[in-house]
């Protein structure tokens, strides 16, 4: 009796650890999945798969480009840019900064970047759909941002204020953190 106790004791460890294991293959860093980070420099080759030897899909050419982590494999990252596409990064190549695309899904328009957590207040500038903005927090309703102007004749301006969170590609909906 004591040695099927024992026995089934082992089982149920057994079982718990390989779940343990499996989900570490899965995640190997143990952070949440999916999640959004950012590109570190530049270029970065995205590739077709995890590791060096696979063709390389595309090479992103500015740092702190948003993206997100859809899942992992070792110390690669498979990202998911704003339009859909996909493919394998080395995870030295990503940033937990945070980072966004005003509402890429409104190409042509221009969206008001507020003075406050509100549509009513006054709006600090007007940012064009698509235009990259850092992330410093988001409340699940407004996101604080900062925009920076890089105008041809130099002078670049940051502008630092507030936009509906479904309004960022960049971070989630229901998504809290300063």
């Amino acid at each position: 009796m004591l040695l099927r106790v024992v026995f089934a004791a082992f089982v149920i460890f057994a079982a718990a650890f390989a779940d343990t294991a499996a989900l570490a293959q899965d995640n190997p860093s143990g952070l949440p999945l999916p999640r959004f980070a950012t590109t570190r420099s530049s270029p970065i080759n995205v590739r077709v798969g995890p590791g060096t030897r696979y063709d390389v899909a595309w090479v992103y050419v500015k740092p702190g480009t948003p993206v997100e982590i859809i899942q992992e494999f070792d110390t690669w990252r498979k990202i998911r840019d704003f339009d859909g596409s996909e493919g394998w990064v080395h995870q030295n190549l990503l940033s937990g900064n945070r980072a966004g695309l005003v509402a890429p899904w409104r190409a042509g328009e221009q969206l008001p970047l507020f003075t406050g957590k509100s549509e009513d207040g006054g709006v600090r500038a007007y940012l064009p759909a698509g235009f990259q903005v850092g992330i410093t927090a988001c409340d699940k309703a407004w996101c604080t941002v900062s925009a920076m102007d890089h105008p041809e004749g130099g002078g670049s301006h940051t502008y630092d204020g507030f936009l509906p969170q479904d309004e960022l590609w960049g971070v989630y909906q229901d998504e809290a953190f300063d």
